[in-house]
């Protein structure tokens, strides 16, 4: 399986596109890198820019873009409201997947050793990356800024991890890090005081504020026994926060960096920074992502306001992300295209072109061609997401009934079930005619040799199993879907019971039909044991679901009787 991660560099220079031109331009000429996103920011003068791919690509594709980078920004000239202190001022490597972050340090390590010897600019390890724990918080590399560096680095504490202690008014210095995701979020605020939005970020961040003598302002810091300054906690842990004017909105912002969304979510800072705003006079008026962020952020932001609504949050994934983009306020200062900003979207192969993705009628005008696929696995599997589908609407359907108010949250943990088994059949689809076409491939391999022949083999009867594992997957995952088709035609709205009713006729279909699909797969496949032990299952799942069948219409017709 392919290693992926992320890197995340930050380029001190927002406001020419010709210049951020340059840098991605180097990026998107190496090959197994995705150039996935460039946020350009006026007012911080600063570019965040997102890429993707093998590990080996994307180091050679930020060594190329800091070499850039120095060739194209001074420093000595530049001006914003962000922390910085090089012209590539951050560099982290973020592992994605089948990668663990000492392998993703490690490479971390190979690019900052690059970047010292051959660009010959001082470089600092942050985070997992971090070769001392003092250097393991970004803040502290980066403490004095640029206009700090050249005294930084005559004191011998904060020699550069790799390259020259020298001072180079041109590049300044580098941070190159290995971390977890990163979320970049801003809280926009009705206030233009940077005091007041440095309060709020005080209030939220881990870090929090010191505790002053007499005037809580201007005051002196106030010490304990041992002479360490004494500091009271934010709200938030894993969140870092300050407070700033940005001139191009015309708004003071509390600027965040959530280093852990499993520890504070973004609709967490959201929601606190909200309190916090109140409780000093102000309000908050939306928010903005720089960057990007991963789809379980917004799907669990879009779960989260409709739970306070009390509404179902069984409802599909483009709703729950448009009701986090509403609720959030992050279409407040510009549009915000999901597509354009959740990593995973922008992860997915525009040549892929999948079957899901098609209208009704293309689905059926492609089945109904001469191609053999899609075929019946397909289709059952998508007949058996139709079904759990009408089970899963009567659900939502009965959770905003009125009269029924106080059952929301019942019929809400019904539909989001649904929801989680209707998405699972949907990728089935197309997974179904995946499988066909491994065993055509693999039919397609040379017979050749001993050796080749032996390998062709090999790959038929891998392929073969895997043909046969898909629709098995699809009979399980649509016979799960009767107990919520049984709940909903017993418990659910009773104006819905024949949707329900005709959601259970297809999943007996799909079952059936996948089974067909099992066995015929099955056939010429070497290893007897497994087979005759799915084969087994299966055969107890059909006779399993015609008495479900059964019992649920008897259930419906007499519902309608009455």
């Amino acid at each position: 399986m392919k290693q992926l991660i992320e890197c995340v560099p930050n380029f001190s220079e927002g406001r020419d596109l010709g210049v951020i031109k340059l840098i991605t331009n180097e990026i998107e000429k190496v090959k197994g890198v995705r150039l996935l996103d460039v946020d350009q920011g006026a007012a911080t003068n600063r570019t965040v820019v997102t890429l993707v791919g093998t590990p080996e690509a994307v180091i050679e594709a930020a060594f190329q873009a800091i070499k850039k980078a120095s060739e194209v920004i001074d420093m000595s000239r530049h001006h914003g409201e962000h922390p910085r202190f090089g012209g590539t001022d951050v560099c982290p490597l973020v592992p994605i997947s089948n990668i663990t972050m000492e392998e993703t340090a490690r490479f971390a390590h190979l690019l900052a050793e690059r970047v010292g010897k051959e660009l010959g600019i001082p470089v600092y390890c942050y985070e997992n990356a971090a070769l001392s724990p003092e250097r393991r918080n970004l803040a502290n590399c980066r403490s004095g800024e640029y206009e700090g560096l050249p005294k930084k680095l005559e004191d011998p504490h904060w020699k550069p991890d790799f390259g020259p202690a020298l001072f180079n008014p041109r590049t300044g210095a580098i941070a190159i890090g290995a971390r977890d995701f990163l979320v970049a979020y801003n809280i926009n605020l009705n206030t233009t005081s940077t005091r007041r939005a440095n309060a709020v970020a005080f209030d939220i961040r881990e870090k929090g504020r010191p505790v002053r003598e007499g005037n809580p302002v201007t005051g002196k810091i106030k010490k304990d026994d041992q002479g360490k300054e004494v500091w009271v906690p934010g709200a938030l842990r894993a969140c870092k926060a300050i407070g700033w004017f940005i001139e191009e909105y015309g708004i003071a912002q509390v600027s965040i960096n959530l280093t852990n969304i499993g520890i504070t979510s973004v609709h967490e800072a959201f929601e606190v920074s909200c309190q916090k705003a109140q409780e000093r006079g102000m309000r908050v008026s939306g928010s903005e992502l720089v960057g990007l962020v991963p789809k379980k952020a917004m799907i669990e932001a879009g779960k989260y306001f409709l739970h306070k609504q009390q509404r179902s949050v069984g409802v599909s994934e483009e709703e729950l992300i448009k009701i986090a983009v509403k609720s959030l306020g992050l279409d407040d200062l510009k549009p915000f295209n999901p597509r354009e900003k959740i990593i995973e979207y922008l992860l997915e192969d525009p040549k892929d072109k999948k079957l899901v993705s098609m209208t009704a009628e293309g689905f059926a005008n492609e089945t109904a061609s001469e191609s053999p696929a899609p075929g019946g696995g397909s289709v059952s599997a998508y007949i058996a997401a139709l079904g759990v589908s009408l089970g899963t609407m009567v659900a939502n359907l009965s959770s905003h009934k009125a009269g029924w108010d106080d059952r929301w949250e019942e019929f809400s943990t019904w539909a989001e079930k649904g929801q989680k088994l209707k998405d699972e059949l949907l990728f089935l689809v197309d997974e179904d005619t995946r499988a066909f076409n491994k065993i055509m491939d693999a039919f397609s391999l040379p017979k050749g040799g001993e050796e080749e022949k032996a390998l062709r083999i090999a790959a038929i009867q891998a392929a073969t199993r895997y043909a046969i594992e898909i629709p098995f997957r699809t009979m399980q995952k649509a016979f799960e879907s009767f107990e919520i088709i049984r709940a909903m035609v017993d418990t659910g709205n009773p104006n819905s019971v024949t949707d329900a009713g005709v959601g259970a006729l297809c999943v007996r279909s799909a079952v059936i039909g996948a089974y067909l699909n099992v066995k015929v797969n099955g056939a010429g496949f070497k290893d007897i044991a497994f087979l005759e032990e799915i084969m087994n299952q299966a055969e107890e799942l059909v006779r399993k679901t015609k008495s479900a069948e059964d019992e649920i219409l008897a259930m419906v017709m007499e519902k309608i009787s009455k």
